[in-house]
C-alpha cells in the first residue's frame, strides 16, 4: 500500500515532506484537501490531525503529522533507500543529540522569521491584503540577527547537523528559495556570509528541477484565500513562489 501524503501543493511544510520522500525514492500518493468544503475543519480531517493543519501522512494506517517529524520518520524508515539523510552513526548519542539540536535551530531561529517574511511579502497579497511594514521590519531584523549564528556554526561544519547531509538541511529550501525570489539575499550573500552560501550551494547542487505540479495556480490560491486559510500561522503559510525544488516528486507505486 503506497504512502499517502495529505497536504496542499502550495504549503512549505508539504513541499518539505515531498522533498524528503523523493530523495529517499519513496513512492507516494499526494492527496489535496477539499478547500471548497473546508476539509481541514471537517471531523474526518481533525480525526487525523486534531489541529486542523497539514501535512499528515497515512503509512498503511499509521498516521503522523508535523512535517519535521514526518521527515525524520521517512529518513529513518527508508534509511537504505535513495539519498542518505541520516548521520552515519545513529547509535552515537552525541551525534544524534547534534541532529536534534539542528532540528531545533531551524524551528527556533529560521522558520519564525523566514515564514513571517513570506507571509507579509507574498502570501498576504494573494488574499488581497497589504504587507504590514512594522512586521516586515521586525522579521527582517530578526533574520539578520540570526545569520551571524548560522555563519559561525557553518564555519565549523559543512551542514546543519555536522559534516553529512541530513533531512534537516532540506527544511531550509522552501522558505530559503522563496525569500531569494522576493529579493532577499540572506542565504546567497557570499561576501557577507561565505559559509552559509557554501552550504546552500551544496544543498542546491542536488539536481534542482522545476516542479510545475507543485506550483499552485492563481485559481487555487484565490480559492484558498477565499476560504480564510491565509490567516494560518507562519508555519502553515502558503508557499507560492517556488519555481525550483530538489527533483520532481514521485507519485504512486
Amino acid at each position: 500500500m503506497v504512502l499517502k501524503l495529505n497536504t496542499a501543493v502550495m504549503t512549505a511544510c508539504g513541499q518539505r515532506v515531498a522533498a524528503i520522500l523523493h530523495e529517499k525514492e519513496v513512492p507516494y500518493e499526494l492527496i489535496e484537501p477539499d478547500w471548497a468544503n473546508k476539509e481541514l475543519r471537517s471531523e474526518s480531517w481533525l480525526e487525523k490531525h486534531p489541529f486542523g493543519q497539514m501535512p499528515y501522512i497515512d503509512d498503511e494506517g499509521f498516521i503522523l503529522f508535523e512535517s519535521r517529524a514526518i521527515s525524520r520518520y521517512i529518513a529513518t524508515k527508508y534509511a537504505s533507500s535513495g539519498t542518505p539523510l541520516l548521520p552515519s552513526d545513529t547509535s552515537d548519542l552525541k551525534v544524534m543529540a547534534l541532529l536534534d539540536q539542528a532540528i531545533s535551530i531551524e524551528t527556533s531561529n529560521f522558520d519564525p522569521h523566514a515564514g513571517g517574511l513570506m507571509m507579509e511579502k507574498v502570501f498576504k497579497g494573494w488574499g488581497g491584503k497589504e504587507a504590514d511594514p512594522i512586521l516586515v521590519a521586525k522579521y527582517e531584523e530578526g533574520m539578520v540577527g540570526k545569520l551571524d549564528g548560522f555563519e559561525k556554526l557553518l564555519a565549523k561544519q559543512k551542514y546543519m547537523a555536522g559534516d553529512s547531509l541530513t533531512f534537516v538541511d532540506f527544511f531550509y529550501l522552501p522558505y530559503g528559495t522563496g525569500l531569494e525570489k522576493v529579493g532577499y539575499d540572506y542565504l546567497t550573500n557570499e561576501s557577507k556570509y561565505p559559509n552559509i552560501t557554501l552550504t546552500v550551494k551544496a544543498i542546491h547542487g542536488i539536481e534542482l528541477r522545476c516542479m510545475s505540479q507543485m506550483v499552485p495556480s492563481l485559481s487555487q490560491l484565490q480559492l484558498v484565500a477565499g476560504h480564510g486559510y491565509l490567516g494560518a500561522s507562519a508555519g502553515q503559510a502558503l508557499y507560492t513562489l517556488i519555481g525550483r525544488f530538489p527533483r520532481a516528486p514521485r507519485s504512486g507505486p
